[in-house]
């Protein structure tokens, strides 16, 4: 039996210093991998979220906001910490209650800027 074990470890090349610097490569590769990993997922979903949390907070009536739905508005009030008040359309009636993560940009009251054209 040994004399088959060592045959095979002859055959494959591999020695017990082979065996410990195959085990550092493996873990060499654990670790690029899990840094690439969060270099590519985690890092940007931590910057998105706390981009999310900075739009969220600095909502204040006045503000005109599109939602993650795609209907355009303006914040009427602010409820609490996470519900605002939104003014649909121009029908002045439309008002509904929602999430302040359900708002994906705001324009800010009195920041709109007006192109004007030239004139020929």
């Amino acid at each position: 039996m040994t004399t088959f074990i060592s045959v095979l470890d002859a055959a494959s090349g591999s020695t017990t210093t082979g065996g410990a610097s195959s085990a550092m490569v493996i873990v060499l590769y654990l670790v690029f991998f899990f840094a690439l990993m969060y270099f590519m997922i985690i890092r940007p979903q931590k910057k998105q979220a706390k981009k999310q949390n900075d739009l969220a907070n600095s909502l204040e009536p006045g503000d005109n906001i599109m939602t993650t739905s795609g209907f355009y508005g303006t914040i009427l009030d602010v409820v609490d910490e996470t519900t605002v008040i939104v003014e649909f359309g121009n029908n002045k009636n439309c008002r509904i209650p929602m999430h302040k993560r359900a708002i994906a940009e705001v324009e800010k009251a009195g920041t709109a800027e007006v192109e004007e054209e030239e004139s020929k």
